[in-house]
C-alpha cells in the first residue's frame, strides 16, 4: 500500500476491499474481546487545527486497542504557530513518531507535510476532502447491503469536502453517485477521478433519490463558514432529508449522516431516529476502519 493516505484515490479498488475485510475482522475481534496488538510500541501523532469528536476519539482509541499510543497535538501548542515551517516540523516529528494524522483547513498543508515526512501521513480532514470518513461509510454500506459496486448513493446538500471524497470513491469503487445541490453550492470536480462508476450533479433532490440505495447528507455550514450560515441554510432547505424524500427512494433505503448533525436542518429528527437510519452504526465504524488503516500503514513489513 502507499505510504500516505491523503485521498481515497491513494488506494486501489482491491486495496480498499482488503481494508474493508480487515475492518470487519477487527470489529469482530473487538466484539469477541480478542486482544490484537500489532502496533505495540508504535506512536501516532495527531496534529489537529480543527475541532473533532469522532475523528479524534476513534483514532486515539483505535491506536490504543492496536497496542500503540496516540499523542494529541493541538496546533496552538506547537511551534508551527510560531514560525517553524511545515517542512521542518515534518522532518522532526518523523524522528519521534511512526505515523501522523493531520486534521486542518488547507489541504496543501497535509500534502506538503507528507512530502517531507518519512513516516505515513493520514488525512483526518481538510477543506478539500475527508477520506477516512468515506472509508467508514463504504464499510458500513458493505456491512448493510453486502456490496458497494453497482449501488446508488444520493448525496443531498452542500457540495463540500465529504462530497468530494464521495465522488472519488464512486469513480474508484464503481457505483452511481447522484449529488443534489443548488447550482452555486456544487462540489469541486476531483482531478483524481477513476474510470469506474457514474457521478452526476443535479439540482432536484427528488430526482437524485430515485432508485437510491443510500441517501446521505452532511452539515450545511462547515467549520470556518459560519458567516455564510443564514443565506446558505435558506438555499439548502429543499435538500433536507425528510420522510417525503425517503419515501421517494428504494424501499429500505439506508439513511446516512457523517455527523455532527443539526437536527431538523439538513435532516429531520423523524428520519434520523427512524428505521432507515444507520447513522450511529456509521459513526461506530470509524473506529474499525481507522484501525484497519493504521495497521496497514504502520505495522512492520512482513519478512
Amino acid at each position: 500500500m502507499n505510504k500516505d493516505f491523503l485521498s481515497i484515490s491513494d488506494f486501489s479498488r482491491e486495496e480498499i476491499l482488503t481494508l474493508l475485510e480487515k475492518s470487519a475482522e477487527l470489529k469482530q475481534k473487538r466484539i469477541d474481546h480478542i486482544p490484537h496488538h500489532p502496533l505495540k510500541g508504535k506512536s501516532l501523532g495527531m496534529i489537529f487545527s480543527k475541532h473533532s469528536t469522532r475523528t479524534r476519539i476513534s483514532f486515539e482509541v483505535g491506536m490504543f486497542e492496536l497496542g500503540g499510543q496516540a499523542l494529541f497535538l493541538a496546533t496552538d501548542q506547537l511551534q508551527l504557530t510560531r514560525g517553524e515551517t511545515v517542512e521542518d516540523s515534518a522532518k522532526v516529528l518523523s524522528r519521534y513518531l511512526d505515523g501522523i494524522v493531520i486534521r486542518t483547513y488547507d489541504h496543501e498543508e497535509v500534502v506538503n507535510f507528507a512530502r517531507h515526512a518519512s513516516v505515513p501521513v493520514i488525512n483526518g480532514l481538510t477543506d478539500l476532502n475527508h477520506p477516512v470518513q468515506i472509508m467508514a461509510d463504504l464499510f458500513t454500506i458493505q456491512e448493510k447491503i453486502g456490496k458497494v459496486k453497482g449501488i446508488k448513493v444520493a448525496y443531498l446538500g452542500d457540495g463540500n469536502n465529504v462530497t468530494y471524497s464521495w465522488m472519488v470513491a464512486a469513480s474508484v469503487m464503481g457505483f452511481h453517485l447522484a449529488v443534489a445541490c443548488p447550482s452555486d453550492h456544487q462540489p469541486q470536480w476531483p482531478k483524481e477521478m477513476g474510470s469506474l462508476g457514474k457521478v452526476e450533479i443535479l439540482e432536484d433532490a427528488f430526482e437524485a433519490v430515485q432508485n437510491a440505495d443510500v441517501i446521505y447528507t452532511d452539515v450545511w455550514v462547515s467549520m470556518g463558514q459560519e458567516s455564510e450560515s443564514e443565506e446558505k441554510i435558506k438555499r439548502l432547505q429543499p435538500y433536507q432529508i425528510n420522510q417525503a424524500l425517503v419515501d421517494a427512494a428504494n424501499d429500505g433505503v439506508l439513511v446516512m449522516h457523517c455527523l455532527p448533525a443539526h437536527r431538523d436542518m439538513e435532516i429531520s429528527s423523524e428520519v434520523m431516529d427512524g428505521k432507515n437510519s444507520i447513522v450511529f452504526d456509521q459513526a461506530e465504524n470509524r473506529l474499525h476502519v481507522q484501525k484497519a488503516i493504521l495497521e496497514a500503514l504502520l505495522s512492520p513489513p512482513q519478512q
